[in-house]
């Protein structure tokens, strides 16, 4: 699912963990698959605001910079309303295309960076934190 994301764009480059994006368009980063070590890299590379897709509503947030909650389904948008911004169920269930979609989390991402919305974990606090430690974890 997570190639699938990157739709039909050129990767332009490949990035270490935490290394700052110099080049437009899709670039693919070495990252944990823990989800805080991998927002954690995201906001330290420089991002400014992080659009997390989620099929299960892990409930994580980032102190540095926003984070908007994308549901992969209506169901889970629903049992988890209180900390999902984004639900593109419709697109599933054919009530959108992937261009609408798209049109829209763009207008919600514009309303979140002028300061117009707030996402939800920015609201609950969710301020996770989580560096990366290369090497073996117990």
């Amino acid at each position: 699912g997570a190639a699938k994301k990157g739709g039909t764009s050129p990767v332009v480059d490949v990035l270490d963990y935490t290394e700052p994006a110099t080049k437009p368009g899709l670039s693919l980063v070495c990252t944990p698959g823990n989800d805080v070590e991998a927002t954690t890299g995201k906001a330290a590379s420089g991002a400014t605001l992080i659009l997390f897709t989620t099929g299960l509503g892990t409930p994580t947030g980032n102190p540095v910079c926003p984070t908007i909650k994308v549901a992969t389904n209506t169901r889970l948008a629903q049992r988890m309303a209180d900390i999902i911004d984004i639900d593109t169920g419709p697109v599933i269930e054919g009530e959108k295309t992937i261009e609408e979609m798209g049109a829209e989390i763009l207008r919600y991402c514009i309303k979140a960076a002028s300061g117009d919305v707030t996402p939800k974990a920015v609201l609950l606090n969710q301020d996770d934190f989580i560096p990366w430690k290369r090497g073996v974890s117990l």
